[in-house]
């Protein structure tokens, strides 16, 4: 039993891209299917899937290359942990790299990137960056 799910996901996500795998299994649940979602309509991976293997169930995650076989995904990296929760205000939500990354948020409205809680006026917790 892992103590972070989602620094769990965000690693075999990072191990699998430097291993050059095409997909990845990460056990399931609601804000990690939240966070894998966003991963795919910001570009960042080609698709997912939850499947059931047996009682458990399983995210797919789709791994996404560019044409030179390099990652799409150049670093996703966790900022809010159960040790440190990261909380930020709709004023102060963080770009990254000057705006080409994204930054995921939970927040009131449910789980979202920086730019739409900018648009939307709302802060939360920052869980992770990905560039």
């Amino acid at each position: 039993m892992t103590s972070d799910p989602i620094a769990d996901m965000l690693t075999r996500v990072r191990n699998a891209i430097q291993a050059r795998h095409p997909k990845v299994d990460v056990p399931a649940s609601k804000l990690k299917t939240e966070i894998a979602r966003i991963l795919k309509e910001e570009g960042y991976i080609a698709n997912y899937k939850v499947a059931e293997e047996g009682v458990k169930k399983v995210i797919k995650i789709y791994l996404k290359y560019a044409t030179d076989n390099s990652p799409v995904i150049t670093a996703i990296q966790r900022v809010s942990r159960p040790g440190c929760r990261n909380y930020t205000g709709k004023n102060d939500i963080p770009r990254v790299q000057g705006g080409l990354g994204i930054t995921i948020l939970t927040t009131p409205r449910g789980v979202m990137t920086g730019r739409v809680a900018r648009k939307e006026g709302v802060g939360g917790e920052v869980l992770c960056k990905v560039w």
